[in-house]
């Protein structure tokens, strides 16, 4: 299991605030934690995710969501609930290691101009970044104390 750990980033809705985590671990971590994204109702993801994301320096446009009911046959060491709704609409996924909630608004549901439909995709953005950058380091340090109890 702590080879290549699964980090599963669940949206209850709309797709991109789990495909922005999944592209800050694949931007962060390259090939020593595997993420994956999903969402209870996948759909296509908003053009204006993959712009903010491109301001970072990140492509997640060939990114594409899982379906939940796809991603509970897999086994995560971690599965994140992205959204406000993620308590009541998060499906329990009993083998994985450690369960985490970020409490993030839906960018795709702001309305307004583009610019003020963008700068929600950018907090959201900012709010994530952060929250990765801990994941990685305690998925680390379980993998440290992992390897030194053997």
């Amino acid at each position: 299991m702590w080879d290549t750990p699964k980090v599963l980033f669940l949206c209850t809705g709309h797709p991109e605030r789990s495909e922005m985590a999944e592209g800050f671990v694949r931007a962060l971590a390259g090939e020593a934690i595997q993420p994956v994204s999903a969402a209870v109702e996948p759909a296509p993801l908003d053009p204006l995710a993959v712009d903010a994301m491109k301001e970072v320096g990140i492509d997640i446009s060939a990114q594409q969501a899982k379906d939940v009911r796809t991603a509970l046959q897999e086994r995560f060491a971690y599965v994140v609930g992205v959204g406000d709704e993620s308590k009541e609409r998060c499906p329990v996924f009993p083998f994985a290691f450690r369960l985490f909630r970020w409490n993030l608004e839906d960018p795709r549901v702001v309305r307004g101009s583009t610019e003020t439909r963008m700068d929600a995709f950018r907090r959201v953005r900012n709010q994530i970044e952060p929250r990765v950058r801990d994941l990685l380091r305690l998925a680390s340090s379980d993998k440290m104390q992992t390897s030194l109890a053997r």
